[in-house]
């Protein structure tokens, strides 16, 4: 009877915690679900080790209990705690660090989850065949446990070493319609800082110097300056208004930038909040580009960039990108820029009715913060759903060609760490190609 009224006080329990975070985060849904599915999970597994755990002294029991528990309980503290002091208030550093521990600890507990699962399936087989092996199913548990505890490993140096690894892909573009003055121009591109997630200011002016570094006649911004609100920029102003380029910088909107992740107070909060992002930038000095164009000019020629607010194929994005209206007025016989925040615009729009755009730069993806690139060995965790994750893409549509690159961002959300894809920062350097 205990244990039954246990169980229903722990499910209960889940589904009121999935409810309040809902209210918090609403465009979070499908990952509330899967939080609530992974908390049942977490009971399961817990219970597949609780018969060694009672063997150990009162002391190591105590102790490896509440570790187990801890980032439930956390996460529960951490829910309580956003009522009395709104989430958007916090400290960006713990904030993104208290997150990105948890979510590692719910990623390196579903490796053990999964094989106990499948373990305690093949059980039920060997029992009902009447065939030995348990034991050897309970050294695979062991293993389970070790391969989840080497991941978590591997996330926290992902968290401390890796996170602000900074590279610098260079790609030399060709295309005929380049003007002549605008050979070896040179466009400095970067996207995804989430300052709501930037845990070391420091490391922020090291990327400025390193774009500063590189001498850009242009530098363009893809999105995403912001993870949940624009209060969070108020610390990192004055190192991004250090960036500079001969031609200016520009800038679009991600889907984060907007403020659609948070449940506002009212609808007037959530507007101020765009007002102080288009302040925000106008007070650095950036063009931001919400569907419109601005001309480049080199000697006598000139090219276009043109900037579309957000759009992605998904439609858990609200689509506010609108390239007829971005193209109003351009003289589209210029080479052209755009700036669009998610890749999906140019594989669904772009490539297929806007001949007129030459080359496109993205941002989103972040390269899935966690993959391989070595050499010819490229894979990103998104690879599988996503194949536009980094780096330069080009595509021909009845004889015209059109191309796309994909920043894989220099900062993070959720996990504010990388494993094995590298924060990029991206210099094109521009080459007419003969006619």
């Amino acid at each position: 009877m205990r244990k039954a009224i246990s169980l229903a006080l722990f499910f209960t329990g889940v589904a009121l915690l999935v409810l309040i975070l809902i209210s918090f985060f609403p465009k979070y849904l499908g990952a509330m679900l899967l939080l609530a599915l992974f908390l049942m999970g977490d009971l399961a597994l817990w219970l597949t080790g609780r018969k060694w755990i009672r063997q150990q002294s009162n002391r190591l029991k105590f102790f490896l209990t509440g570790l187990y528990w801890l980032p439930a309980i956390t996460l529960l503290c951490l829910v309580v705690f956003g009522f009395i002091i709104p989430f958007t208030t916090w400290d960006t550093t713990i904030k993104a660090i208290l997150f990105s521990l948890l979510l590692m600890t719910i990623v390196a507990k579903i490796i053990p989850l999964l094989i106990s699962l499948l373990t305690w399936l093949a059980g039920l087989l060997l029992s009902v065949m009447d065939k030995p092996g348990r034991a050897w199913l309970r050294r695979i548990d062991i293993l389970a446990w070790i391969s989840g505890g080497m991941l978590w490993l591997i996330l926290l140096l992902g968290m401390i070493s890796w996170v602000y690894d900074f590279k610098v892909y260079t790609a030399d573009f060709r295309a005929a319609r380049i003007p002549k003055s605008f050979d070896n121009f040179r466009i400095v591109q970067f996207s995804d800082v989430h300052l709501g997630n930037w845990t070391c200011p420091k490391k922020l002016r090291e990327a400025v110097n390193d774009i500063n570094a590189l001498k850009p006649d242009l530098i363009v911004f893809t999105g995403d300056m912001f993870t949940f609100s624009t209060d969070e920029g108020k610390r990192f102003d004055t190192v991004l208004k250090q960036l500079h380029a001969k031609s200016g910088i520009y800038a679009i909107m991600g889907n984060h930038d907007y403020g659609d992740y948070v449940k506002w107070g009212s609808p007037f909060a959530k507007q101020q909040n765009l007002i102080d992002l288009h302040r925000f930038y106008s007070e650095m000095g950036w063009n931001l580009l919400l569907n419109r164009a601005a001309v480049i000019s080199s000697g006598k020629d000139s090219i276009n960039i043109i900037g579309v607010e957000n759009w992605g194929a998904s439609r858990r994005f609200r689509r506010y990108g609108d390239i007829d209206k971005a193209e109003k007025g351009i003289n589209k016989t210029f080479f052209s820029i755009l700036l669009s925040h998610d890749p999906s615009y140019w594989d669904s729009i772009i490539s297929k009715k806007h001949p007129e755009i030459d080359l496109t730069l993205s941002g989103h993806t972040h390269g899935g913060q966690f993959g391989i690139e070595n050499g010819s060995v490229r894979w990103s965790i998104l690879s599988s759903i996503n194949p536009l994750w980094g780096g330069l893409y080009t595509k021909n549509t009845n004889g015209v060609s059109s191309a796309l690159y994909v920043n894989r961002g220099l900062g993070t959300v959720g996990y504010a760490g990388r494993v094995g894809i590298r924060p990029e920062i991206t210099l094109i350097i521009l080459h007419p190609a003969q006619r």
